[in-house]
């Protein structure tokens, strides 16, 4: 098996880790945050907006069951990556559209499928997705993990 790394930020990090949960070939994915500066931040900092962190999803994935491609494919249709820090009623640069990625082939993929979406007019507005290197991903509190299956709800509408 060919396990590989990917983290996505597109909102809210409940739906996104449900959404990536679903995709045949993840093994894993985890609710945290990355892309900030304070070490070890809690829920409670991110959502002050004071830690530069964005809620973010850190995926591990069996790369001969499933591309990073096709992950992004899945990240860039569960959420509107025109509108600048924010999904839907949730506003704050913590909830921005943002890829970290892994390696040099994680960023040059990346920047490919934003371009191809830009000129593909699905969207009237550019694509305001951050493409960053991946820094440390801080796991999220527990209640946090698998917020869905822990409190009956199915998915999110993001």
């Amino acid at each position: 098996m060919s396990q590989q790394t990917a983290s996505f930020a597109a909102g809210c990090f409940w739906g996104v880790e449900a959404r990536f949960r679903e995709v045949e070939g993840v093994v894993d994915a985890v609710s945290g945050y990355m892309g900030g500066e304070v070490e070890n931040p809690t829920y409670k900092q991110v959502c002050g907006g004071h830690t530069g962190h964005a809620e973010a999803v850190q995926v591990t994935f069996d790369g001969e069951t499933v591309s990073y491609e096709e992950l992004l494919d899945v990240f860039f249709d569960m959420h509107n990556p025109t509108t600048l820090n924010r999904q839907g009623p949730d506003f704050g640069s913590q909830y921005r559209s943002a890829v970290y990625f892994h390696n040099d082939e994680q960023q040059s993929e990346t920047h490919r499928k934003i371009a191809e979406i830009d000129q593909s007019g699905k969207w009237s507005s550019p694509v305001v997705t951050e493409v960053a290197p991946a820094k440390t991903f801080w796991r999220a509190e527990e209640y946090h993990q698998r917020y869905f299956e822990k409190n009956g709800a199915s998915h999110c509408k993001i």
